[in-house]
């Protein structure tokens, strides 16, 4: 393998939990919240999946199903599809909402998994190019500026800018283009066996890891240093 196409949520990168998430926003507005009324609510954002890369919701109401399959092919989908599960849940203030999809795009929501810098830093010592392939409805970028990573990404193919999402194999064609790769000698890295995998479609290599919050998983990247040349 001479290229490396990473996934973003679950792969490099991990987002805050809900309780966090939540207590950040309520923070910021300034509602008053008790414990008791806080924790009901990080329980029940949990129960609809309303957390964009905290899990997907165990169950999609009717008038979300369609939209909830191509929510990453744009931004006004995905906003749409997150927003409409967190509105599934009462809150004190219905502007808290938007502004929970709004906190979750920060840099400030996500953290890398502990071996993430390790492993992109060999890869660009390497000569390895490096793109981020993500099903998402907004720019990332930022996140991986602030959180330093982003000198050693040479391309981000993401879906919302193409308007196509993974498994489609022309997602990650567009990724293999931009760096100048041979897909037969790319490997793909990420946490969806079924959007990740799409890959292999294309002759990519593909390898998996957990999507395990970043204090359990120290270094499920590690392994791809010894799938590459």
């Amino acid at each position: 393998m001479t290229a490396v196409l990473f996934d973003f949520s679950g792969t490099l990168f991990r987002v805050e939990s809900t309780d966090s998430w939540l207590r950040g926003v309520v923070a910021d507005a300034g509602v008053p919240f008790t414990e008791a009324e806080l924790t009901a609510a990080v329980q029940a954002l949990e129960a609809v999946g309303a957390l964009p890369g905290g899990g997907d919701p165990a169950r999609v109401p009717a008038e979300l199903a369609g939209s909830w399959l191509i929510r990453d092919q744009s931004a006004a989908l995905h906003r749409a599809a997150y927003t409409g599960l967190s509105r599934q849940v009462t809150l004190p203030d219905p502007a808290l909402h938007d502004a929970l999809y709004d906190r979750h795009m920060t840099p400030a929501a996500w953290s890398p998994y502990p071996d993430a810098v390790e492993v992109l830093r060999t890869l660009r010592e390497r000569g390895i190019p490096v793109g981020v392939v993500s099903n998402i409805g907004w720019d990332l970028r930022p996140v991986f500026r602030e959180h330093g990573l982003d000198r050693y990404i040479d391309a981000y193919v993401l879906s919302y800018e193409h308007g196509i999402q993974k498994p489609d194999p022309r997602l990650f064609a567009t990724a293999c283009e931009a760096l100048g790769a041979d897909p037969r000698r790319t490997l793909m890295v990420g946490d969806d066996r079924r959007a990740d995998g799409g890959a292999s479609a294309l002759g990519c290599g593909v390898h998996f890891v957990d999507h395990l919050p970043v204090t359990d998983r120290p270094d499920g990247l590690r392994p791809v240093l010894d799938l590459v040349s």
